[in-house]
């Protein structure tokens, strides 16, 4: 008899109308790999562009069953597979699939849960955490005494930047089309310094200036993209670097080479999903040793807006779409 497993399933794309909740043949742990019984994972805007079908799951990862961050038990080892042990609580980054009650994954893509941390929690933990570690100091890297612009400060992403940000000794201000939520960044004492409320217009750059003591931005974290464009190159610093990992307004704008040029900028642009297995097991090893202890001692806190059961799935997507989450939303079995 097939062993079977339940999971999110994508019948085709549009609404939260082709989210469904269905049983599905459940993955054997194939070479190097492992096999995680999982208990939560993180909902994250690139599950809302696959549901769309303007994100499509990346070669190797299933096409119709969404999530990109799990936290959960190991239950089955693979061939070659010598990093852990039945029963280890384990998190990680996948290309898809992680809205499953199983998953096999490659075992250089996990790290151990924190002791302290449950594992409803700890699925807050991957897809954020790693992708500002990635962006802010692998790809723009960022250093003690600079100052960084975080936009959309208020969600999983920003709550995890200005976090790692302040830890490295750099200066976090961020932006948020929300006034409450820039005081709940502040009131968290997650690290970020001050706020811009980004009006209806879409400028900041002349508050971020004013906030910096004239300088502007060294770093620009962006997941809005065309929308803010023009705005992040007239907000960066001399030798300022935008790294833009979202694209939440829009796919392609004006950008202004005369200013780029003269503050000798750059722009970068940076996903994990699609990557290789060996670049995406380098930064998880370096995550595990760099980041993890820092989450296992409090000195970092994953921003949890809500705990939903799976089969409301529907309603975390419309939560996430309308904006009104804070921090991550997780979803558990």
């Amino acid at each position: 008899m097939t062993a079977v497993s339940r999971a999110v399933v994508l019948r085709g794309v549009g609404d939260v109308s082709v989210l469904h909740l269905e049983e599905v043949e459940r993955p054997a742990a194939g070479v190097g790999e492992v096999l995680v019984e999982i208990a939560a994972a993180g909902l994250n805007r690139a599950d809302l562009g696959q549901r769309r079908g303007v994100y499509p799951a990346p070669p190797g990862s299933p096409a119709d069953i969404p999530g990109l961050e799990f936290a959960g038990t190991v239950v089955e080892l693979g061939p070659g597979a010598h990093e852990f042990k039945l029963g280890d609580r384990v998190m990680g980054i996948a290309g898809g699939g992680a809205m499953a009650t199983h998953l096999a994954c490659h075992e250089r893509l996990l790290c151990r849960v924190p002791t302290g941390f449950d594992l409803v929690t700890a699925a807050a933990v991957p897809e954020v955490f790693m992708t500002c570690y990635d962006a802010l100091f692998w790809q723009a890297e960022l250093t003690m005494g600079e100052n960084l612009l975080v936009h959309s400060v208020g969600s999983g992403v920003g709550t995890a930047a200005v976090q790692l940000a302040a830890r490295a000794g750099a200066r976090a201000v961020g932006s948020s089309r929300s006034a409450d939520k820039l005081e709940r960044c502040r009131s968290l004492g997650l690290g970020m310094a001050d706020g811009v409320l980004v009006a209806g217009d879409g400028k900041f750059a002349d508050r971020v200036r004013e906030l910096t003591g004239g300088r502007g931005a060294d770093v620009v974290l962006d997941a809005v993209g065309a929308g803010y464009l023009e705005e992040n190159v007239q907000a960066l610093a001399p030798g300022g670097r935008l790294v833009i990992i979202g694209l939440m307004g829009g796919m392609s704008g004006p950008l202004p080479l005369g200013p780029l040029m003269m503050k000798r900028a750059r722009v970068i642009g940076t996903v994990l999903r699609s990557r290789p297995l060996e670049e995406k097991a380098r930064l998880t090893q370096a995550f595990a040793r760099h980041v993890v202890p820092l989450l296992a001692d409090g000195r970092l806190v994953p921003v949890v807006d809500q705990v939903m059961a799976m089969d409301q799935v529907r309603d975390a997507h419309r939560r996430m779409e309308s904006n009104q989450n804070f921090g991550k939303i997780v979803l558990r079995w």
